[in-house]
């Protein structure tokens, strides 16, 4: 779908949200253009599903702003340019692959072609026959391959993904870097989490250091590893949010 060429894909700017009184991100600045995969990395709580879910407006801000193609993320018109995908996807058990998917669809405005979630879910390593099986029947691979093969179908140009790479085997895990840097080709603008720091190494452009609630670093993952003088994005990571005393402990 068409969006302002000349905006970001994702800008945000300041964003603080919590729970309460309990601030989980604050003051968090990043953006993503159009084109370009970003990483954002965290130990768990560090805050990223919280600034993702900021991102669509399921999570309210205390200040800040975020703008999707210029657009406030408040305007629900923001959303017709970007297709989510959340941490711990649940499609409906009761109903067949297909159905599911035919749902999750239908508000991008995307009519239903069998072929072409046939072919989608074979470039995510998902047999085209287990659309006709009831999601209840899935693992949880699976389950996360379907949600996957909705992301990519709804053709958005932001495709903003919470931990994708969770509970895939290997082959569903390169199946999605080849859809994933694909998709950068054709000028789409990515921006998922993932524990997974070798693939986000891979695959990334720049990431994005969330700890404590805040950017810790914003870079290549070349530039992030040459600052802490670490060959592998793992240690280099660990030595961003942990000083010295992460550095000892790796020595």
């Amino acid at each position: 779908m068409a969006a302002a060429e000349d905006a970001p894909a994702l800008a945000l700017d300041g964003v603080a949200a919590g729970y309460g009184k309990r601030a989980i991100v604050d003051g968090v600045g990043l953006t993503v253009r159009p084109g370009e995969i970003l990483g954002l990395i965290g130990l768990n709580g560090a805050g990223k599903t919280t600034l993702l879910k900021a991102v669509l407006d399921l999570h309210f801000l205390s200040a800040g702003a975020i703008t999707v193609f210029g657009t406030p993320h408040t305007d629900p018109a923001s959303r017709r340019h970007l297709a989510f995908l959340p941490e711990r996807l649940a499609p409906a058990p009761m109903l067949k692959g297909r159905e599911w998917l035919r749902l999750t669809l239908a508000p991008y405005g995307q009519g239903w072609d069998r072929s072409a979630a046939d072919r989608m879910c074979e470039a995510l390593a998902l047999d085209p026959a287990a659309l006709d099986r009831r999601v209840a029947t899935y693992s949880k691979g699976m389950a996360q391959k379907l949600g996957l093969a909705s992301a990519l179908l709804a053709r958005r140009a932001l495709l903003v993904l919470d931990e994708p790479l969770s509970g895939l085997d290997p082959l569903a895990r390169l199946r999605l870097k080849e859809a994933l840097l694909a998709e950068r080709a054709q000028g789409t603008a990515v921006c998922f989490s993932s524990h997974i720091l070798a693939d986000v190494a891979a695959l990334c452009d720049r990431v994005a250091v969330l700890h404590d609630g805040r950017i810790a670093f914003t870079g290549t993952p070349a530039e992030l590893c040459e600052r802490h003088g670490r060959a592998d994005l793992d240690r280099a990571f660990l030595n961003a949010i942990g000083g010295g005393e992460v550095e000892g402990q790796l020595a």
